[in-house]
């Protein structure tokens, strides 16, 4: 399949109702309103193809770049890549749920991360801690270095408050994430959450919401799914 020829699948998937949320969530035209799931037969059919991946996130649409992160090769992208892509992704869905996922499957992965995470740019920082919420959720514990984990979580519960919005809630997704699927600091981590407690996060015109990870991670708790991993970063 070509360029053209996905971007009219995409349009025909197209629903109003699903432009208005996206929108509301801060996409901007062009896009089309396709529901992600409804992607799903044509990436069966593309499977990965890196260069098709490349053209579609070029085209600024939000529906095709999202596209483009389900059939991307994240093994043949770069650092350089990577970035460029971050640099092209102009809200959380595109930086936290795009890129940010598309990085947790490449081998540079951490690398990464943690330039973005000491970027000083909302949604670098965003997609960082992001990143690391999709990996810690995926990957076997020991993958991960403990005492550079435990230093990050030192790092959320000094900085979070006084950080960016979309930062804030990437940061505090990573205490819950961490307190959930990396056992070894399950602990600390809830500590941590509690003494964070809840985390506002202003929006443009509408009412501040409110982000309590150690809340959350009880109700994990209470189901009995501490140490949850899941089988593909990617659906």
């Amino acid at each position: 399949m070509d360029l053209q020829t996905v971007m009219q699948e995409l349009e025909a998937l197209g629903r109003e109702r699903t432009k208005k949320m996206y929108i509301s969530n801060g996409a901007h035209e062009p896009l089309f309103g396709a529901a992600t799931g409804a992607m799903k037969p044509i990436a069966k059919k593309i499977k990965r193809n890196q260069s098709l991946a490349e053209e579609l996130y070029a085209t600024g649409n939000y529906d095709a770049m999202y596209f483009a992160g389900v059939i991307a090769d994240p093994q043949v992208m770069t650092e350089t890549d990577f970035d460029r892509w971050m640099d092209a992704a102009y809200f959380y869905m595109l930086s936290d749920y795009v890129v940010a996922v598309t990085l947790a499957e490449a081998d540079i992965a951490q690398e990464v991360a943690d330039k973005w995470i000491e970027s000083g740019e909302e949604l670098r920082m965003s997609g960082g801690w992001s990143c690391y919420c999709w990996l810690l959720g995926n990957r076997q514990d020991a993958e991960f270095s403990e005492e550079k984990l435990a230093k990050m979580l030192d790092k959320v519960k000094d900085t979070i408050h006084d950080s960016p919005e979309r930062t804030k809630s990437a940061m505090n997704n990573f205490v819950y994430t961490v307190g959930v699927s990396f056992l070894p600091l399950h602990e600390k981590a809830v500590e941590i959450a509690k003494t964070i407690g809840p985390v506002e996060m202003k929006r443009d015109k509408k009412k501040s919401s409110f982000l309590n990870a150690s809340e959350n991670i009880q109700k994990e708790v209470d189901k009995g799914r501490i140490g949850f991993k899941r089988k593909y970063v990617r659906c």
